[in-house]
């Protein structure tokens, strides 16, 4: 708590201070562009993924970023997603999955978790539809390849929720919406979307349309040195004088997988593809 109420001085007098403009006008009202649902997973941060200021985006979260179906529950999901679409008029929607997510994982032994987390079982049974595909179509896939792919497959699961309600298929029926599946990989810090075209997770910026596409957005040549392979660097240890020393032993039995081939594809028919994006994806 201590540290938090650090921040809250640093944030009154460092960031409010400097963007009192912004405030100001934040203080008549919002108006975000994007619906931004995504996991309650501290390691998942929205804002500062898409590097957006205050009032921009509208946010879901929620364990392992479930949206359910239109009438399955009083839940705060369907409030918020009415509200978005009918009080902000907003038209863009972003479901935001991330690798290593501990809900998916749960969602992957469900019955197990049922006893000793009854309200998380309650909750993943919203992602049933997720469960079942992957144990029909992934039934050749482990660890953390069968998490990736119940990841991928959970994000595209919820979009298809999506349309269950009434203000969002309508609006996607008049080509109104535009609806985005993306996966964020922490291990890169990485975003991939999917691309119902192409079947596959694949840099958001390639299914821009022509008019908007920009070189700024690039990213084939990371602003850092991220190993894909092999085994990372040794770190190393500065002193009291901050002087570097010698490179101290570390553990790095992971390889870092770029995300293109941890997400590659995933099972869904041409048929399906075009029932979830329709009027989503021009």
């Amino acid at each position: 708590m201590k540290e938090l109420i650090k921040g809250l001085r640093r944030f009154k007098s460092e960031y409010f201070c400097r963007h009192q403009d912004l405030f100001e006008n934040l203080a008549h009202g919002q108006h975000p562009r994007v619906l931004f649902i995504t996991c309650s997973d501290s390691r998942v941060d929205p804002e500062l993924l898409t590097q957006t200021a205050p009032g921009e985006i509208f946010v879901i979260r929620n364990a392992g970023n479930i949206v359910p179906p239109y009438g399955s529950t009083n839940g705060g999901e369907g409030a918020t997603i009415e509200y978005a679409v009918k009080a902000l008029d907003i038209n863009q929607i972003v479901v935001c999955g991330h690798s290593h997510c501990g809900a998916i994982k749960g969602l992957l032994k469900l019955e197990k978790i049922r006893e000793e987390l009854p309200l998380v079982y309650d909750w993943l049974k919203h992602a049933e539809a997720t469960r079942q595909l992957i144990k029909e179509h992934y039934g050749d896939r482990q660890g953390e390849d069968l998490l990736n792919a119940a990841i991928a497959e959970n994000v595209l699961t919820q979009i298809e929720n999506l349309r269950t309600y009434p203000a969002i298929h309508t609006r996607l029926f008049r080509g109104e919406m535009k609806i985005y599946a993306w996966i964020y990989d922490m291990d890169i810090g990485e975003v991939m979307a999917y691309d119902p075209e192409r079947h596959a997770y694949v840099p958001p910026q390639t299914m821009l349309p022509p008019e908007e596409q920009d070189p700024d957005l690039d990213t084939s040549s990371p602003a850092c040195t991220i190993p894909l392979s092999g085994t990372a660097p040794a770190p190393t240890t500065v002193s009291n004088n901050g002087t570097p020393t010698a490179p101290v032993a570390a553990n790095y039995s992971q390889e870092v997988v770029p995300s293109h081939q941890r997400f590659p594809f995933v099972y869904m028919s041409p048929e399906q593809a075009d029932r979830i994006y329709r009027g989503s994806s021009s």
